[in-house]
């Protein structure tokens, strides 16, 4: 049941649903009161601040559209906009979205999805509420290695990210090759540059390589550069990326992906400090740190063959090795919080939290794809909750519970992209409606979507056709 203080503004020129529209919220213990138009609207939402609106985007005079326009998106982050749409296509609602309509429902709408849908929005804006005031009294901030900054930046609490810091720390005093290992999604490239900003090449640039990225044609012009005419298309001289990174730093990530030639050069560069552009004669001098990463076991590699023990050794002077998440729960929240952070800085919004209960169910999780997936992950349920309160519901976890799932960085040469978003769809919906019971309105709202839509996707994966609608 509401607060008898949560008053909701109902806008529809049309009497009849208008009137069925207010006696629905009443019968749920919300107060509710009218408005036949936009100018009628904007006069009642500044003369009796509603919990939450229930806008019709078609009406006489001032439409819906221009009625979110004039409320503007600071007042939209705290008043949350329910839009009613008629129409059929997918315009309208989507410019009522980028003007900062919390959601949207369809005529005839389904009297479940629209309370599911105003209370979550009442319970979100509450909690943003709640947020914005903590805010104001504590100014807290997330532990990072070396200082807050508004870029990315290694977050943590546990003993086994604070040996990391140490380590940054220590190999950064010096001028020796690193190598940084851990799993993916671990951080790896934020170490690399974290080095980087407190070392005395700090002043240098910072080259990024991701060497499993690279054609293994272009690798070495792109490493050392390439001479005029040294092979079909090379027009011109190009600097290579050690060139650029001359004075600075250059990350080498997924260096074990490197193939035995390239593997050869970068050997020469860290022996000898020099290379020559290829198709070139003039030896070059190198004069960038070299920071590499991955998150093969390059032991196993060298004793497979596929990676040279020489270089292994020359590459593992200092090593950094960054542990997964799973290891360290303790750092889940504040990560969260600086992605969220990074997330309200992006897109201007002011009241971007997680609930305690989406807290506890991220703290419950065991992020395979660790930093990066909880990054991921924040991100799409920002979006889902438009800025304000993360509800559990708004969070869509994939677990490795099918092998037809890879994990976040592991190849997919089995599926196209197209069918393996599809998969990762089905699988997080079969599991909702499991974990439902087959309830539809209660996936639905778990899901974070309507149930229109969810009905939509039952239909288009053939999930569990016989389970009941409520």
């Amino acid at each position: 049941m509401s607060e008898p203080s949560d008053l909701i503004l109902v806008v529809d020129d049309d009497r009849t649903i208008r009137r069925n529209l207010v006696r629905l919220v009443e019968s749920e213990g919300f107060r509710a009161s009218e408005a036949v138009d936009g100018d009628d609207a904007l006069e009642r939402i500044r003369r009796d601040r509603p919990s939450a609106v229930l806008l019709d985007l078609k009406m006489p005079g001032r439409d819906g559209l221009a009625v979110l326009e004039a409320l503007g998106p600071t007042l939209l982050t705290e008043l949350p906009v329910i839009v009613i749409t008629a129409f059929g296509g997918s315009a309208p609602a989507i410019e009522a979205m980028r003007r900062g309509a919390y959601d949207y429902l369809t005529k005839p709408f389904d009297l479940d999805e629209v309370m599911l849908t105003l209370k979550r929005a009442i319970r979100q804006s509450t909690l943003a509420s709640e947020v914005r005031d903590l805010r104001n009294q504590v100014g807290a901030t997330p532990t990072t290695a070396f200082g807050a900054e508004p870029e990315p930046e290694l977050v943590g609490q546990s003993a086994a990210i604070r040996e990391v810091f140490k380590a940054i720390g220590r190999a950064a005093a010096t001028e020796e090759p690193v190598l940084v290992v851990g799993e993916s999604g671990t951080g790896k490239e934020l170490v690399a540059s974290a080095l980087h900003r407190h070392s005395k090449r700090q002043a240098g640039p910072f080259v990024r390589v991701n060497c499993g990225a690279l054609p293994e044609g272009l690798i070495e012009s792109e490493l050392f550069g390439h001479e005029r005419g040294a092979f079909t298309g090379a027009d011109r001289m190009k600097p290579g990326r050690f060139e650029r990174a001359s004075g600075g730093t250059i990350f080498l990530d997924e260096v074990g992906e490197l193939p035995p030639s390239a593997q050869a050069k970068l050997l020469r560069v860290l022996q000898q400090r020099e290379f020559e552009r290829v198709g070139g004669t003039e030896i070059l001098r190198a004069d960038a740190r070299v920071v590499a990463a991955t998150h093969r076991d390059l032991p196993r590699e060298v004793s497979a063959g596929r990676f040279r023990e020489d270089l292994y050794y020359r590459l593992d002077v200092i090593r950094i090795a960054i542990p997964p998440l799973r290891d360290r729960p303790i750092d889940i929240a504040p990560l969260a919080e600086q992605i969220l952070r990074r997330l309200e800085r992006k897109y201007g919004w002011t009241g971007l939290s997680l609930s305690p209960q989406a807290l506890e169910v991220i703290l419950g999780s065991p992020w395979p794809g660790n930093v990066r997936q909880l990054e991921n992950t924040l991100a799409r349920s920002a979006i889902t909750a438009r800025g304000r309160a993360i509800l559990p519901e708004h969070l869509q976890i994939v677990e490795r519970t099918d092998p037809s799932i890879p994990l976040i960085d592991e190849p997919a040469e089995e599926l196209p992209l197209r069918a393996l978003l599809a998969e990762v769809e089905r699988q997080a919906i079969r599991r909702a409606l499991v974990a439902c019971s087959g309830n539809r309105t209660r996936t639905a709202d778990r899901l974070g979507i309507s149930r229109r839509q969810l009905f939509d996707k039952i239909r288009e994966y053939d999930l569990l056709p016989d389970a009941p609608d409520d």
